[in-house]
């Protein structure tokens, strides 16, 4: 997780940077067209193409790992092995069968698919 948040943010920040540099391109070009404010232009495209793909991987992460967590959390719901914390019993459900297991699953997905994290 931490090399997809690292990635994201070097390409935010090489975004960013590009930005800047359009900017400055364009100031000391007195806002004329030239090579350097094509190329900053050029630049600028290229990082925020490479900011868009970071952003889709991280969004890919995150699906993922809520489709994860939804998948374990419905498991242990549906077979009965959620531990007791202190002082309480477990939740007592009895197992279901694998027909309902597999419904359960796929209206879990259909919800968390409803919900975008961007």
């Amino acid at each position: 997780m931490d090399s997809i948040v690292d990635a994201l943010n070097s390409a935010y920040q090489d975004f960013v940077a590009a930005a800047a540099a359009v900017f400055e391109s364009k100031e000391s070009s007195t806002g004329q067209k030239t090579a350097a404010t094509d190329a900053a232009l050029d630049n600028f495209k290229q990082r925020w193409e490479l900011f868009r793909v970071a952003c889709d991987q991280a969004e890919e992460f995150v699906e993922s790992v809520k489709q994860r967590i939804g998948s374990e959390c419905l498991v242990d719901e549906a077979t009965g092995t959620v531990s007791a914390k202190p002082g309480q019993s477990a939740s007592g459900l009895q197992p279901i069968s694998a027909v309902r297991l597999e419904q359960m699953s796929k209206a879990v997905r259909c919800s968390i698919g409803n919900y975008k994290v961007w």
